[in-house]
Formats: structure tokens, C-alpha cells, sequence
């Protein structure tokens, strides 16, 4: 539908409002919209700047105007760069965080730009990582770019803007649409060089960017992962497949560079866990993700208490709905 004319678009989507939503259409005042991109700190890149990325003009149906959220100069130099895309799964384990983190935070200090869509799991842990290694990273997002989303990740989304950048083919106050979601994914397909896949269900996201990026003549990537995880079934069926299979930041950069590839010093990612805690994170992340579970699992209630409280602390999990337990980057 986005590769559609506006004309064709409203014919087919408008129904008995075409009346109506054909003079919205008419009364458009680019001016005022480009008033509110203005005090939202905003900017509204068309296709037709010479800042607007040459790689999304290889789409099909490439969006008309970028709204960037970032120093305008930086996003130049971002888009500029060669790109390298981090997607995966949001209910990620902590060896998939982990693999995530360490990929974005190489990647950046090889100067590479880190591209993901700031979702919870894997996108997010990527961007962190980035963050780390330089702040080369740009957020693609499925609403408008001044509005955090998940808004659980206000931080993230605040660092991003003021050290990378975050970008939306959506203008300021538009809300995330479910449709928005694939069509953000064909954006950051664009964008990226190879795209690394970091665990992936069966039925992920994350394939969809894969199927895009192939369309696009763009490698795919993918770090193996365990074949007991669900959440590893998508990328194994990847490598099975003929997706490249990356250890570490070194083989995307191999495949970028070739011979040429600058080398990465190998980098302990996040904070060092007590084995025991490490082990719990590990559990919940397998998904035993509620004390039921854990003790079931032949742990002692008193220790699993513990060590959840201690694991929050420390901003390793989250309490989520039904007494569950969520891993975070």
C-alpha cells in the first residue's frame, strides 16, 4: 500500500469517506507541519535532499520525508557511514542480550553505524551496546521520533537522540499502528549493509526484515543459537538456509571489509554476575521466568527470592504481568 500514489491509496482505502478525506488531503499546510516538526525539535528530511539516504531510494516504495530526532549534522554523518542492522527477538535470553550488546558495541568502534528498531530484547541491547562503543546508532521507530516507544525505554530513547539519532518515516505525535511495524522494518533493511539476526522465533519480525533485506540484494546474518531455544528456531532455520553465521563483530566486519576489516578487541559486555546469579538470569531467560517455575526447577524458594531481588537490583530483570519475570539488556 505505501508503493501506491495518494490518489490510488485513498480510492482504494477511503471508501465512503473519499469525499472527506480527499479535502483533508487538499487542505494539507506543509508550512504548519513543518511548524510542528520544528517544536518538537524535529527535522523533516524529504527525498528530494541531498542528506536523505541514497540507500533508501533503492526501496520500491521509499518514504517521501524522514522526520529525524538528533543534531541534523550527525544523522548526515550516520546515514553516511556504512550501516550494519542488529534485530531479534523482544523475550530475548541473556546469551542473546549479551551477543547483541557485544555485536553494537563492536561494530560502533570500527565505526560502523549500529541501525535497530529500539523494540525491547535484542534491538535494544544492540543500541546499548553501540551506545558504549562511540553512540553511532541510529533508531528506527514504527510512531512519530520525539515519542519513545516502548515507553519503557524513555532513556534509551533520550541517549539515542542526543548521541546518534532516531528517525521515522512518521511525523511528530502519530501513534505506533500495528501496520507501522513491517513497514518500519523495510527501512531498516534499507538502511543496513548485512543485517544480523540475533535469536528469532519461528513466526519473528525479525524475518521480515531478513525477507526484505534479501529482496533488496542485502546479506543476511545470523548468530546461532541453541537448538533446544524457541527463540533461536528462526535464526538456526537462517544458517540452515545459507545465512552467513557470525561468532562475533569480527565476521560482519570481515563481510563488510574483507581482508581489509579492522580488528576489535574483545570487550566483557555489561556488569560480571556471581555464578549463581548468572545461572538464575540464565533460567529465567530458558524461560522459568516465574518463582513457581524456578523452585519447580529444584531451586530453594529462599535463594530464588533472593536472587530475583538481587537480579532487579541490578537491572538485569523486571517484574512483568502474572508474576513473571522479563530479562533486559
Amino acid at each position: 500500500m505505501l508503493a501506491l500514489p495518494d490518489a490510488e491509496l485513498i480510492a482504494a482505502l477511503a471508501g465512503e469517506q473519499r469525499s472527506r478525506v480527499l479535502q483533508e488531503y487538499r487542505r494539507f499546510d506543509a508550512g504548519a507541519a513543518l511548524q510542528r516538526c520544528a517544536d518538537r525539535a524535529v527535522t523533516a528530511v524529504c527525498s528530494c535532499d541531498p542528506s536523505y539516504p541514497a540507500r533508501l531510494l533503492e526501496l520500491p516504495d521509499p518514504p517521501a520525508v524522514l522526520h529525524v530526532l538528533g543534531d541534523p549534522a550527525r544523522f548526515r554523518q550516520l546515514v553516511a557511514a556504512d550501516c550494519a542492522a542488529i534485530v531479534g527477538a523482544r523475550r530475548a535470553t541473556p546469551y542473546g542480550l549479551e551477543q547483541a550488546r557485544r555485536l553494537g558495541h563492536g561494530l560502533a568502534v570500527a565505526g560502523v553505524t549500529v541501525v535497530s528498531g529500539m523494540a525491547l530484547g535484542i534491538d535494544s541491547a544492540a543500541h546499548a551496546g553501540a551506545l558504549d562503543g562511540g553512540g553511532r546508532t541510529l533508531a528506527v521507530l514504527a510512531g512519530a521520533p520525539e515519542r519513545a516507544y516502548p515507553a519503557s525505554k524513555r532513556q534509551l530513547h533520550a541517549q539515542i537522540a542526543a548521541r546518534g539519532a532516531v528517525i521515522s518515516e512518521l511525523p511528530p505525535g502519530i501513534t505506533a499502528r500495528r501496520w507501522s511495524f513491517p513497514a518500519r522494518n523495510r527501512i531498516i533493511a534499507a538502511l543496513a549493509g548485512p543485517t544480523v539476526v540475533v535469536e528469532a522465533g519461528e513466526r519473528s519480525g525479525s524475518l521480515i526484515t531478513a525477507a526484505l533485506c534479501l529482496e533488496l540484494g542485502r546479506d543476511v546474518t545470523a548468530v546461532p543459537g541453541l537448538v533446544t531455544s524457541p527463540v533461536a528456531t528462526g535464526t538456526n532455520a537462517l544458517i540452515v538456509d545459507g545465512a552467513r553465521l557470525v561468532r562475533g563483530p569480527q565476521d560482519v566486519l570481515e563481510l563488510m571489509y574483507g581482508a581489509a576489516a579492522p580488528e576489535v578487541e574483545p570487550v566483557a559486555v555489561g556488569d560480571s554476575l556471581p555464578a549463581d546469579l548468572r545461572g538464575l538470569l540464565e533460567r529465567v531467560g530458558s524461560g522459568l521466568d516465574t518463582v513457581a517455575a524456578l523452585t519447580a526447577a529444584g531451586l530453594g524458594v529462599d535463594a530464588v527470592l533472593a536472587g530475583l531481588a538481587q537480579l532487579e537490583l541490578r537491572g538485569r530483570v523486571r517484574r512483568s504481568t502474572g508474576g513473571r519475570y522479563v530479562c533486559r539488556p
